[in-house]
């Protein structure tokens, strides 16, 4: 007797329909580039369509597609068994005379044993309506969508698109209407995150796109069932999560050049270059326009070398140091000559080779390695530059010179929360009693360049005197620098046609006074953190996005586009954890140094903290804090499995570096 959990067939019949404006799922001429199909002509795209039923779906779409698909249709049943279902017979004959294969007797979660290499990459496949048979239930149906999306990864091409249909409501997402409860669903975007898959679309099952569909299969048996509010999702590959390892980056500080160790969650970023002259990174996109938009004001002359990634705190430093993340800097450098020999050297070149007697491995080595003391952190904003950057340059009259780079603070787990941002500076020497001249001139030449897209988003730009909200200066660190002088903070305020946006802190003006003092001249700058920018202006909420390596993100923003960003990962599961521990002094307990140590041991998965208890023993007056992680990817597949194991690592980790004690 059959297992229910191998049965390939579906309560339906094929394989995934689209709605009316796409009524040939396999047609290329419409998908978008770097899609599966957008491959090289010099084959036909392989189809292969698993579970099916009395092959009608089959059938209709290779006739609608002709020559430019070859498609492979499939069922679990033999070809006896299969040809009694009404229409069978005779759709099966239809396809073999049209070029199409068809199979019988395959496992669609062992579709690596029916095909040899060289019949694999399929460009598709499609899986519609399925199910274990009978009145099994929610559990083995999951399973069996798990099993099927592990079979399909060993198929796929690189670049393949999975398509699975489902009855209304069972897909567990919000695009069904109604939507179940989670538990009553079949979680397909979690159990195709199991192999690897994120759900790039979905859109309403329409049976009449395909000619002479005819659903079958309902209890296994030959009679219809409704697809009214069906949904065809199609899922893709996922680049998998980073696996964190130490890394050691070189930079120039003080004159000498220096190697540090690179915090975990910036080692997959701090070479990103998304500035670089042939980025199409919106933020570059973004930086150049604000270049040539205040270049109709002001004359700009362009920083010559990159501004060290590494500062040592001076005396008068204001900021909170516990915002700032701290690295230990090593006491010797790479070999010279080793250096001089690689090409194109940038200020984050990685020289783990310069080292050969450290394990770049091993955090126990690195721990043992001899590091200057002192207070050395990576760098908070490029205004700590000023004073060395400013003597250094020769400055025309009303001239901006402008500087650009990645910054880094630490901040609390939030979709608007930056970690690391890149940071756009103006600076310009007036003469005394001119400052409130050129801020002015800067203002209005912002708010030209900028209000142009942000009003499309909902939003304009605007420059305020008003006292600023602490919870606005936490979106941008720098505008608590001394000696600084705050002009203006440059705020996005909501347009009011769209009450469900909020606006935020972007920037800031100020001055700044020239060294010596005795000379009559004042530093007037500019600072913008371009991300919040390019997040706003194209409709981004979460900013992990930005740092993305899925080719998906860039393709949208090619040759210098800034549009609506339009997700490729949809409604990506979560995983709630929750974590309770006693704190020996709770005034003392730093929350945002437990963000940081989540950051860290998450691979920046977790999207929230909560607070949700606080209690105080009567007795030992020791106080109890729960929090809730909420675990979630914005374009990688995570699974229950691996945040999990991201929840255990934070249960050690919190004990050793927090010293407070589980529950």
């Amino acid at each position: 007797m059959r297992k229910p959990l191998q049965r390939a067939r579906r309560a339906g019949e094929d394989s995934g329909c689209h709605g009316n404006h796409r009524a040939t799922p396999c047609d290329g001429r419409n998908a978008p580039e770097g899609s599966a199909t957008m491959r090289s002509s010099w084959r036909p795209r392989r189809c292969l369509l698993v579970g099916e039923g009395n092959f009608s779906f089959s059938a209709g779409l290779c006739q609608a597609r002709g020559g430019e698909t070859h498609l492979i249709a499939t069922c679990y049943e033999g070809e006896e068994v299969a040809s009694r279902q009404t229409l069978a017979k005779s759709n099966i004959q239809d396809l073999r005379e049209r070029g199409a294969e068809v199979h019988f007797g395959v496992d669609c979660t062992k579709l690596k044993e029916h095909f040899l290499p060289a019949e694999r990459d399929f460009d598709f496949i499609y899986f519609n309506f399925p199910h274990c048979g009978r009145k099994v239930g929610v559990k083995k149906n999951k399973e069996l969508l798990a099993r099927f999306f592990c079979s399909c990864a060993e198929v796929l091409a690189a670049k393949g698109e999975v398509h699975v249909a489902l009855c209304r409501g069972q897909g567990g997402t919000p695009a069904d209407q109604p939507r179940r409860e989670w538990h009553n669903s079949w979680q397909v975007v979690a159990m195709a995150a199991e192999a690897g898959f994120i759900l790039n679309d979905v859109h309403p099952f329409n049976s009449r796109d395909v000619r002479g569909y005819k659903c079958t299969g309902y209890r296994s048996q030959d009679k219809s069932f409704c697809v009214e509010g069906a949904l065809n999702h199609i899922f893709t590959r996922s680049l998998h999560l980073p696996l964190p390892r130490p890394l050691i980056c070189q930079t120039e500080l003080e004159g000498k050049l220096v190697s540090f160790l690179v915090p975990e969650i910036f080692q997959d970023k701090i070479n990103r270059d998304l500035l670089d002259v042939d980025s199409e990174h919106p933020v570059r996109t973004v930086n150049e326009k604000l270049l040539e938009g205040l270049g109709k004001s002001f004359p700009i002359l362009k920083a010559s070398r990159p501004l060290s990634l590494v500062f040592q705190a001076p005396g008068n430093f204001s900021l909170p140091l516990d915002a700032l993340w701290m690295v230990r800097v090593a006491e010797r450098s790479p070999n010279p000559e080793s250096v001089a020999e690689k090409k194109n050297v940038r200020d984050t070149e990685t020289f783990p080779s310069e080292f050969p007697d450290w394990d770049c491995t091993d955090q126990g080595s690195l721990k043992n390695r001899n590091w200057l003391l002192g207070q050395y952190y990576l760098r908070p904003s490029l205004l700590f530059f000023l004073p060395t950057v400013v003597p250094q340059t020769e400055f025309p009259p009303n001239t901006l010179l402008a500087l650009s780079g990645p910054v880094f603070r630490k901040c609390r787990i939030s979709p608007h929360a930056l970690p690391i941002f890149h940071e756009a500076l103006f600076i310009c020497v007036v003469n005394k009693g001119l400052e409130d001249t050129c801020t002015q001139l800067l203002v209005e030449n912002l708010t030209a360049t900028l209000n142009p897209w942000l009003l499309v988003a909902g939003f304009k730009l605007a420059c305020t005197t008003d006292e600023p909200d602490p919870a606005e200066l936490d979106a941008f660190v720098t505008s608590g620098l001394q000696p600084h002088k705050l002009k203006y903070l440059i705020t996005l305020k909501l347009d009011a046609s769209n009450p469900d946006l909020k606006g935020c802190c972007v920037g800031s003006i100020g001055t700044v006074p020239w060294w010596p003092t005795s000379i009559d001249q004042e530093i007037v700058y500019a600072s913008l953190n371009l991300d919040l920018l390019v997040m706003h202006v194209c409709g981004i909420c979460d900013w992990r996005i930005l740092w993305t390596s899925d080719e998906r993100f860039l393709n949208q923003f090619s040759g210098g586009i800034l549009d609506r960003f339009k997700s490729f990962s949809l409604y990506p599961p979560s995983y709630v954890h929750d974590l309770s521990f006693w704190v020996a002094e709770p005034e003392r307990f730093n929350e945002t140094q437990l963000h940081t140590i989540v950051r860290a041991v998450s691979c920046e998965s977790v999207v929230s903290i909560q607070l949700l208890d606080r209690f105080q023993h009567p007795e030992t007056a020791q106080t109890s804090l729960c929090y809730r992680f909420t675990y979630q990817s914005c374009d990688k597949a995570l699974t229950g499995q691996q945040a999990a194991a991201m929840q255990m690592k934070l249960r050690n980790e919190i004990v050793c570096s927090l010293h407070v004690t589980l529950r």
